[in-house]
């Protein structure tokens, strides 16, 4: 039978951690610590992405409304290039007629981000927003025929990632990989009032 001084002497060397312990420990905690450092960091991404997308939902609904307002010239506002990023046509837009001269430059003011600024840099947009609009459809009154016509507003930008370079046409190869150009687009049709 073991003593009592010998028992207690046997618990106190399995007192507390070894340094092999602290160590594995350690490097567990250092791994979920990176871990979790990825995931904040693709977290970010993702909710860049989001501002993006929501600011470029709201410039193609801007664009969207102007051509609708009026309907009957419509086919003034189909663009020969891609707005925005990178045109320099209008130093300023209060000097051109209200229309769709006027429209199309406050339109390509908005996606070059002049509605918000801090300090010289234009913050307003997303990174090289571009837009288009492009007759799909002419419209046709003729008699037994009657077709609206179609047009398609496009917002492209540059995304954060690389993914899939979509179907549209605006904006393509005007960055460094056509992959990472996003593309929002919405059709208006515009019917003939005076179609039989």
């Amino acid at each position: 039978m073991l003593s009592r001084q010998m028992l207690r002497g046997h618990r106190l060397r399995h007192v507390g951690f070894s340094l092999i312990e602290v160590l594995v420990a350690v490097i567990i905690l250092a791994f979920g610590l990176l871990a979790l450092a990825g995931l904040i960091a693709k977290s970010h991404t993702s909710e860049y992405d989001a501002y993006q997308r929501a600011q470029a939902a709201v410039l193609l609904d801007d664009m969207v409304e102007r051509i609708n307002a009026n309907r009957a010239n419509a086919a003034s506002y189909v663009t020969a290039a891609a707005l925005g990023t990178g045109e320099t046509t209008w130093t300023s837009c209060l000097t051109l007629p209200v229309g769709a001269t006027r429209d199309q430059c406050e339109w390509s003011k908005a996606l070059q981000g002049r509605g918000e600024a801090q300090g010289a840099t234009q913050t307003g947009a997303m990174i090289g927003a571009r837009g288009c609009v492009e007759q799909i459809q002419a419209s046709n009154s003729t008699t037994g025929f009657c077709a609206a016509g179609i047009y398609r507003v496009s917002v492209v930008w540059q995304g954060q990632t690389v993914t899939t370079a979509p179907a549209l046409i605006c904006g393509q190869n005007l960055y460094t990989d056509d992959r990472m150009r996003r593309a929002l687009a919405a059709l208006v049709q515009i019917g003939v009032p005076d179609c039989t």
